[in-house]
């Protein structure tokens, strides 16, 4: 991991096919956010390079710079099925920021290694020299794995049967 790029990783209890659909699912990607920003999301299920689709967003929930309600246009970038999944963002801000957002999926005994990841090592150097990057955390990532979890769990598809199990380092 560099300083311009965080990752973290959660074992859950399911397989990758379940959580890369959901990952796919724009409303998925509202139902784990744990920023509290994204309110909404318009466009179907993404299943390629280039698909995209819009995220209804207030940054009010992070109360750190003014934008207020706004959408963005989420683009995926990376996409191997149940495998991994990233994405950039356009929004009003130009230039474009440039920053990544991902997941990695590796089949476990116990379900599935999720690794989340934020990459802003490439970001337009006008965003840099604002220095306002990492905008998330890695608390904030973990907490959407968390919520990743929980959503999985409830929905109950495609999980093992302990499904309430969660390994031992995740506590």
């Amino acid at each position: 991991m560099t300083n311009e790029r965080l990752e973290v990783q959660r074992t859950i209890a399911a397989d990758p096919a379940t959580i890369f659909g959901l990952l796919c699912d724009p409303q998925g990607h509202v139902d784990i956010d744990s920023s509290g920003m994204l309110l909404d999301a318009t466009g179907e299920p993404v299943t390629a390079v280039g698909d995209s689709f819009v995220v209804h967003m207030d940054r009010e929930a992070l109360n750190d710079y003014p934008l207020g309600r706004y959408d963005v246009t989420v683009t995926i970038s990376t996409f191997v099925p149940e495998r991994e999944i990233a994405w950039t963002i356009l929004g009003q801000i130009r230039p474009p920021i440039g920053h990544i957002y991902g997941y990695r999926l590796e089949p476990v005994d116990d379900g599935t290694l999720v690794t989340s990841y934020y990459d802003w090592s490439s970001i337009d150097p006008v965003w840099r020299e604002a220095g306002i990057f990492p905008v998330l955390s890695d608390t904030a990532l973990r907490a959407t794995l968390g919520i990743l979890t929980r959503t999985v769990t409830r929905r109950g598809t495609g999980g093992s049967a302990r499904a309430a199990d969660i390994s031992e380092r995740d506590r």
